[in-house]
């Protein structure tokens, strides 16, 4: 027999990680989501309550006698990255995840797998359900649209929480404890223009799939191709040799998801037909062997297509592809004093071009501001010059370390007791809550851990199950034990 979710272990966790897998909740759609837990609090006697930026705060006071010790607050955010792969029918809002465990690691079918971060949602669920243990003064906060711009974060006001430690359970590498992280900025360049009428033949569909996609923090030095970036790389061939003339450009759908596909709609002659599709074939042939061992099965098509009513005026689409082709995209800088760390990064996230208006948005991190302050200024030149209008939203400052924090020494010791070897202590690129939380809560000593995931934000989302056991037995050992 197979075996399925049903069957994992620890099964408390696992129990309400399933529950999660039902309710739909990608970003900016939290309503199902909110009332689920809103009602699970409920129906476990915990105070529970919703504040004004949709974040879901639990309160469950400690066993007699233990009222003194420092209360912990458990972290994690509600929702998920909507990822799937071209062929997948799957409604975000309105579909359960389908599950499959293959072997040590448990997937989705076609679809990212929420386990970032509803696996740290299903520990604070099963700690906060558990009558047996005897703890502290504790608290939950499940944060809302983390994935988005981190607004649940953003949100929260100060005396909200009571709790002096904070345990962040949104990592992905068990074994590792996190006490800094990379700052944040988004980067939003438009344009709106008078479209004009085709005087071409023929329509076709250009389509780029079969890129692994993934984390634009965690997976940004991996090499891995962006479709915006590629699809313009083929476009400036097809404008010079074919004369094509663009009409639409869809690529990408999550700032901090590197785009794993890509599409645009471009008009011709009818003769040129054939050579744009030798030369789709030629950059297909050519994408496969540079992204060798890095990417597999990379495909770009070309397929006729209904007219479109308007396209791009020719003098901006060149301006708008070479802007695409311009700007940067991947790793700027690693740390100077710790090398194998990035420091700066951009992710060329999404293109959106068609009925009169061009966007395209860019994640920046860094730990670094001032870093971050000038890969501002560099994306913003870049666009300025091809006649783009930017803004910048959503700016945070990096979560900076703290290596004497009593909570990461009761941490490491808990985990050596427990496993035999310390943990490793990093710093991490990705963006997480801590940083913006410790604005309002600047005395709040915070260490970020979880359990192994890989490829977060894409199809192949994954989670390592042995992993899960040994987290949440962390999780449990520093509730049950407390911090001096």
């Amino acid at each position: 027999m197979a075996i399925t979710i049903k069957d994992l272990q620890p099964r408390e966790v696992w129990k309400h990680f399933e529950a999660l897998t039902q309710v739909p909740r990608p970003s900016g759609h939290l309503e199902k989501i909110q009332k689920f837990l809103l009602d699970f609090g409920k129906s476990i006697n915990v105070q529970t309550w919703q504040d004004e930026a949709g974040n879901i705060i639990m309160r469950k006071p400690a066993t007699p006698g233990l009222e003194g010790r420092k209360g912990i607050i458990l972290q994690a955010h509600m929702d998920m990255v909507p990822q799937k792969t071209p062929d997948s029918k799957h409604d975000f809002v309105n579909d359960p995840i389908a599950t499959v465990v293959k072997g040590d690691w448990l997937y989705a079918d076609n679809t990212t797998l929420g386990a970032d971060n509803g696996l740290g949602v299903a520990a604070i669920m099963a700690i906060m359900e558990d009558s047996s243990l005897q703890h502290g003064p504790l608290e939950a906060l499940i944060t809302a649209d983390e994935e988005t711009g981190m607004y649940g974060a953003f949100g929260l006001k100060g005396g909200e929480l009571e709790g002096e430690l904070l345990l962040n359970l949104d990592s992905e590498e068990e074994g590792v404890m996190y006490i800094g992280c990379a700052g944040g900025l988004d980067i939003s360049a438009s344009m709106e223009f008078m479209e004009e009428e085709s005087d071409d033949e023929v329509a076709v569909k250009v389509q780029l799939k079969g890129l692994r996609g993934g984390h634009s923090g965690l997976e940004i030095n991996a090499g891995r191709g962006n479709a915006n970036k590629l699809m313009a790389r083929f476009l400036r061939e097809a404008m010079d040799e074919c004369g094509v003339v663009l009409a639409s450009w869809n690529g990408g759908n999550m700032r901090n998801a590197i785009p794993a596909s890509c599409e645009v709609v471009l008009t011709l002659p009818s003769e040129g037909v054939e050579e744009l599709k030798g030369i789709a074939a030629k950059y297909e042939t050519l994408y496969n062997s540079e992204y060798a061992t890095i990417e597999e099965g990379i495909t770009l098509t070309v397929a006729e297509t209904e007219m479109p009513e308007t396209v791009v005026p020719e003098e901006i689409q060149e301006n708008l592809v070479d802007v695409v082709l311009a700007c940067h995209d991947g790793v700027l800088r690693f740390i100077p004093t710790i090398p194998d760390t990035v420091e700066t990064s951009s992710n060329l996230s999404i293109v959106k071009i068609g009925d009169g208006k061009a966007e395209i948005n860019i994640l920046a991190r860094s730990s670094c501001d001032t870093m971050k302050e000038y890969l501002a200024l560099q994306l913003s030149s870049c666009f300025a010059m091809a006649g783009m209008k930017v803004e910048l939203s959503g700016g945070y400052s990096g979560w900076q370390p703290n290596v004497n924090s009593p909570l990461l020494a009761a941490l490491k010791k808990a985990y050596t007791d427990m496993f035999g070897k310390e943990p490793d202590v990093r710093v991490i690129h990705a963006g997480l809550e801590c940083g913006i939380i410790s604005t309002n809560y600047p005395k709040m000593d915070m260490v970020s851990f979880g359990p192994t995931l890989m490829s977060p934000h894409s199809p192949t989302e994954r989670v390592e199950i042995p992993t899960v056991e040994k987290f949440y037995s962390l999780v449990k050992a520093l509730v049950v034990n407390g911090v001096l």
